[in-house]
C-alpha cells in the first residue's frame, strides 16, 4: 500500500537501522525523535537513506502507530533477521463489557487454546485506555524482542476493540512480529 509516493511498511525497514543523527541516535527499532523528547512527524533523512530503495525519497513519515508528535520511548530493539526463535509463548486477553459479565467460557476457551497466560479486565468497550490489554502487548513486544515467538491469543475479536482501535492494535502486533489469533468458540 503507498501513502504519499511510499510504501507504509517502509517504517520496519528504517526502523532496522539506528539513526546516525547525533541529536537523535535512537537505536534500531524505535522511530526518531525531535530535540524536545517528542516522536518525530518523519524519519531523519540520514537514517532513510541508509534503506537502497528509500534513499531518493524525499521523506519518510512516522505512521501513526508510532505515536508521532507523542514523548519518546524505548521501543523494543528487533531480533536479529534470520535467527530462529527460541521457543514460543501463547498470551491470552479477555474481557468483559460489565462488572456483572462472566470471563469463565472467553477463559475456557483460551484454556484450550494453549495459552500460558492471561490478561483479563471488565472495561467497557468504549473505554479508550484498556490497562490489562496494554500490558499484554508490552509483554509480546518484551519477549518478542528477546527472541521469543509469541502469539496474543483472543477469544473473540470484538474483545480487542473495533474500527481504527483493531486496526491500530492489529498494525502494532504487526510491526512487533507477535503473532494474532482468535480461539475456536467453546
Amino acid at each position: 500500500m503507498k501513502q504519499s509516493g511510499v510504501v507504509t511498511d517502509d517504517f520496519r525497514r528504517v526502523e532496522s537501522h539506528a539513526c546516525p543523527m547525533s541529536t537523535c541516535a535512537v537505536p534500531a527499532g524505535s522511530p526518531c525523535r525531535t530535540g524536545k523528547g517528542k516522536v518525530a512527524i518523519q524519519y531523519h533523512t540520514a537514517r532513510f537513506r541508509l534503506v537502497p530503495q528509500l534513499a531518493k525519497v524525499l521523506n519518510v513519515p512516522t505512521p501513526a502507530v508510532r505515536k508521532p508528535g507523542s514523548v519518546w520511548t524505548e521501543l523494543p530493539r528487533p531480533v536479529n533477521t534470520g535467527a530462529e526463535p527460541v521457543g514460543h509463548a501463547r498470551l491470552g486477553y479477555a474481557r468483559a463489557s460489565t462488572a456483572r459479565q462472566s470471563l469463565d467460557s472467553q477463559l475456557d476457551s483460551l484454556a484450550e487454546a494453549g495459552v500460558t497466560r492471561v490478561f483479563s479486565e471488565k472495561i467497557s468497550t468504549r473505554a479508550m485506555k484498556r490497562p490489562e490489554l496494554e500490558k499484554a502487548v508490552a509483554l509480546a513486544g518484551e519477549l518478542r524482542a528477546s527472541g521469543v515467538r509469541v502469539t496474543l491469543v483472543v477469544h473473540e475479536h470484538k474483545r480487542l476493540g473495533r474500527g481504527i482501535a483493531l486496526a491500530t492494535l492489529a498494525e502494532e502486533l504487526k510491526a512487533s512480529d507477535v503473532g494474532l489469533e482468535f480461539s475456536p468458540e467453546s
